[in-house]
């Protein structure tokens, strides 16, 4: 036995000194034993080590990859020799220390820089020690932390550059340190025995290292490096009755196999990878969610979390750390994979449906020393993996229901601290309060203590019920899952596989491999077969072309042209309502109208003379008689022209029409139904927002189809409104303008022109050549069906939309800039438009072809909620009388309804 050190204190008790002592040494020497292993045959399997850890000196010293982001990255590996029963040692040495050179990043790296763990675990256990879901492994680290299952405690010394430290393990049932592991560092115990977790008891423990910047030298050998207070057996004198030889997965042919598993976004792959691993240790995961899980083992902070990701199959990395984010560990993981003697599976959703990405990643790899096996899991998977899914779904439905039960357990604790302060509160009150009625009286000394005594008697008991009344017992949580859960083929998750725009752009695109498929070996479909699993991926590619949005949709010229023609029709029939509701405009109009049709008169009659004129060469009877019918013909229409002269001096009333009384449909000229009015003389600004409404949807649709010319994706979903508009016109599509919440209740109010089919899927009821007039006539039928619900008593057909400021709104499509005397304009209003009337209107010249005169009147406040002329393609939303203005209309002359 060795001699033991004294860690001598001084302590006063009662003015004397007194030593304490550690705990005396119980560990015993071992009797000496043989081992059945053989020099080399205790070591590391490659398959048992992280991806970046590299073996060296026969496997004696363990080294790691430390560019490109792997200096973040802990290297783990675990031996291929485990023990059940009795007491063994194995050594560890830091040999070199790192320092690795690193961009600056927004945050600083993983602390410490330099890091070693030691410590045993279970044959399932991850080769990092110390990580979050470490529940079959335990450690010391070099800082002196005891680590087990998200446990951390301060047991031991520190440990660091060429000192031993030595990991013994105790596992004999006699001995008093039973069922122990400790630490020792240059033969001196700097730990007390840690006892093991009951879950790793009786089990077989492999001695594990973790490392980070580090090269380490691991001994299992017989003669140690430095002895212990004790004879202890070394991992290599292991007992054969109680050791585990974990031998290397050689492959027959000497070829590893490199597995790609080709699934369907949402449809199990991720999940099929997990059930596949639990069975197949032997395998390494290659994908970025594999990466994003080695770095929380490691212990790099991650922006948001790490639950807290877009989708499963590309997610980004956000740790702040240039090589990291900038994916170069995935590169150098690219690069190394393919000289690794090991088997690996390519879990990727969407490069393995891709077949230039599934080529590259089957090329990428050696076929002399790999073997390339693809497994289509597409369709209906198997009963075994149907149980996988719904023991996953139970678990996370019973984590679920114990963290609500938990969070209303704390809710319930909160309300019941609350309601016992204010007990206590009350009672030191009344307690106050009975004091000083107390001292109020005239009593004994005597008498006063002993009702204190009697008081405190009685608050006793009553302090007992409290404490029963506050245990409580937890109850059992039990959750099952529901007949329709259990019919489900895949579990559905918080987090897609593929974002919506890696989705949209690439699904058109996905194909399943084939037997014809150059760089693969063996191609297997152990869900469907490979003709029923076309059928099944021809159906899911059509069902997503129309719940798919379309990122890449670019508006084409012909949506431009179509609305720049809108948009300056709609600008020029809102100046007609303007002009219309002016009295001067209004009668200056009546004029011109007037002096129009004298004109047409005179020149018509100039006409008649000069055909008579030319009539006369040819014959005396017939110049005569037409000289005749010509005097006769100037004076009626000399007499006409004198009475027209005298009208004009005073213009007559236009004629009394009633716009409400006309049949919309019947109307030849919207603006103008024979006296000068126009069809939409009543609109208000509702009515305008739901004019363009009507347009833009239909335009909207008819675009669509046009632009993506797809005949299997007409339309598109309700869902995708906000979307297309905001893509097509450069504006939202606010819902609140039109005091709405849902875009169907807003589809309600055009279905004469769009409409939803039973699937939510939009529906033009209107031919791409549908006249622009007719939208008015829709909108004004529309107008007056709902004021005569209004009139009738029928609240609901109120509308309650929101009177939108004039000049909000996207950017313009750029245009073709004009001439420079066309560029002048007018002032501006307060929101940016150029106001039509009101205050900061300007007049304007009218234009030559324009049948109005200027009036000298002063300008009214501008109808339809003050908004200016229409802004051009990608204006402002609708409302506030705004819209485009640019081209011109050519829809033809007929009109209907379809």
């Amino acid at each position: 036995m060795a001699a033991k050190d004294e860690d001598v204190t001084m302590t006063e008790q009662d003015g004397e000194v007194s030593k304490k002592e550690e705990p005396k040494e119980l560990e015993t020497d071992s009797r000496p034993a043989k081992g059945f292993l053989k020099a080399g045959q205790c070591g590391f399997n490659t398959e048992d080590t992280t991806l970046n850890v590299m073996q060296t000196a026969n496997g004696k010293l363990l080294m790691a990859l430390g560019d490109g982001g792997m200096q973040y990255l802990l290297a783990g590996a675990k031996a291929n020799v485990g023990i059940s029963t009795g007491r063994y040692m194995f050594e560890v040495k830091i040999a070199e220390i790192k320092s690795m050179s690193e961009p600056q990043g927004r945050v600083p790296g993983p602390k410490p820089k330099q890091l070693v763990r030691v410590g045993v675990a279970t044959a399932d256990a991850s080769a990092l020690l110390g990580s979050s879901d470490s529940t079959e492994s335990v450690c010391f680290d070099s800082t002196g932390f005891f680590l087990h299952d998200k446990k951390k405690e301060q047991v031991a010394k520190k440990f660091g550059h060429s000192q031993v430290a030595a990991v013994v393990v105790n596992m004999d049932a006699s001995s008093p340190n039973a069922n122990t592991i400790s630490l020792f560092v240059d033969g001196v115990r700097v730990s007390q025995p840690q006892p093991l977790p009951a879950s790793m008891k009786g089990k077989t423990l492999y001695p594990t290292v973790t490392y980070r910047n580090v090269t380490l030298q691991v001994n299992f050998g017989v003669a140690p490096l430095k002895p212990l207070p004790f004879a202890c057996h070394t991992w290599m004198q292991a007992d054969k009755a109680y050791a585990t030889v974990k031998a290397p997965t050689t492959p027959k042919d000497g070829k590893h196999e490199v597995l790609i598993p080709v699934g369907l976004p949402d449809e199990g792959t991720f999940d099929w990878v997990d059930h596949f691993l639990v069975k197949n240790k032997n395998y390494t995961e290659l994908s970025d969610r594999a990466i994003l899980d080695w770095a929380n083992k490691s212990g790099l902070q991650r922006t948001g979390g790490y639950a807290k990701r877009t989708c499963n199959d590309k997610p980004e990395m956000n740790f702040g750390l240039p090589l990291m984010d900038d994916l170069s560990v995935s590169k150098i993981i690219s690069s190394v994979s393919k000289c690794l003697p090991r088997n690996f599976i390519v879990a990727e959703v969407k490069n393995n449906l891709l077949a230039e990405e599934r080529a590259a990643t089957l090329a990428r790899f050696p076929s002399s020393s790999y073997k390339k096996v693809v497994q289509v899991l597409v369709g209906e998977p198997p009963a075994a993996f149907k149980s996988f899914i719904q023991e996953a779904m139970l678990k996370e439905k019973q984590l679920k229901a114990e963290a609500e039960a938990k969070r209303k357990k704390a809710e319930a604790a909160r309300k019941k601290a609350v309601a016992e302060k204010q007990k206590q509160i009350e009672e030191a009150k009344k307690k106050r309060e009975e004091a000083k009625k107390a001292k109020a009286e005239v009593k004994k000394d005597g008498d006063e203590e002993s009702k204190a005594e009697e008081a405190k008697e009685e608050e006793k008991p009553e302090a007992n019920e409290e404490d029963k009344a506050e245990e409580e017992v937890d109850e059992e949580i039990k959750v099952e899952l529901t007949a329709e859960e259990k019919k489900l083929w895949f579990r559905k998750k918080e987090i897609t596989d593929l974002s919506s725009k890696d989705m949209s752009a690439s699904y058109t695109k996905f194909t399943l491999p084939s037997k014809e498929e150059e760089g693969c070996d063996s191609i297997t479909f152990p869900w469907f077969k490979e003709p029923k699993c076309q059928e099944y991926m021809q159906k899911w590619v059509q069902e997503k072309k129309m719940t798919q949005r379309v990122e890449d949709l670019q508006p084409s010229d012909w949506f431009k042209t179509k609305y720049n023609e809108w948009t300056k029709q709609l600008s020029i029939w809102k100046r007609k309502q303007a002009d219309f509701k002016d009295p001067g405009r209004r009668k200056a109009y009546f004029a011109a109208k007037k002096k129009e049709a004298e004109a047409k008169k005179k020149k018509e009659a100039e006409e008649a003379k000069k055909a008579a004129e030319e009539a006369k060469k040819e014959g005396e009877d017939a110049e005569k008689k037409e000289a005749a019918d010509g005097e006769t013909a100037t004076e009626d229409k000399d007499e006409k022209m004198a009475e027209e002269e005298k009208k004009t001096e005073e213009p007559a009333e236009p004629m009394d029409i009633d716009v409400e009384t006309l049949d919309p449909f019947v109307v030849e000229d919207v603006t103008d139904i024979g006296n000068a009015q126009p069809l939409f003389s009543n609109f208000t600004f509702e009515d305008w927002m739901l004019l363009s409404l009507r347009f833009e949807c239909h335009l909207l649709c008819h675009a669509f189809r046009h632009d993506l010319n797809d005949p299997d994706r007409p339309s598109f979903i309700a869902g995708h409104l906000g979307f297309y508009y905001q893509k097509y016109y450069k504006k939202q599509c606010d819902l609140k303008a039109f005091g709405l919440s849902e875009t169907t209740e807003l589809i309600a109010l055009v279905k004469d022109t769009v409409d939803l089919t039973a699937s939510s899927i939009f529906e033009t009821q209107l031919s791409e050549d549908t006249p622009l007039d007719n939208f008015v006539r829709l909108t004004e039928d529309a107008r007056r069906d709902r004021q005569l619900r209004i009139d009738s008593g029928d609240e609901s057909a109120k509308l309650k939309f929101q009177r939108q400021a004039a000049g909000q709104g996207a950017q313009a499509w750029p245009q073709q800039r004009p001439p420079a005397a066309a560029q002048q304009q007018p002032p501006r209003g307060p929101h940016g438009a150029s106001p039509a009337f009101g205050a900061g209107a300007q007049k304007r010249p009218a234009p030559a072809e324009s049948p109005y005169a200027p009036s000298k009147a002063p300008r009214t406040a501008p109808a339809y909620g003050g908004a200016g002329a229409p802004q051009p393609y990608g204006g402002p939303r609708y409302g506030g009388g705004a819209g485009p203005s640019a081209g011109a209309p050519g829809y033809g002359n007929a009109y209907s309804r379809r």
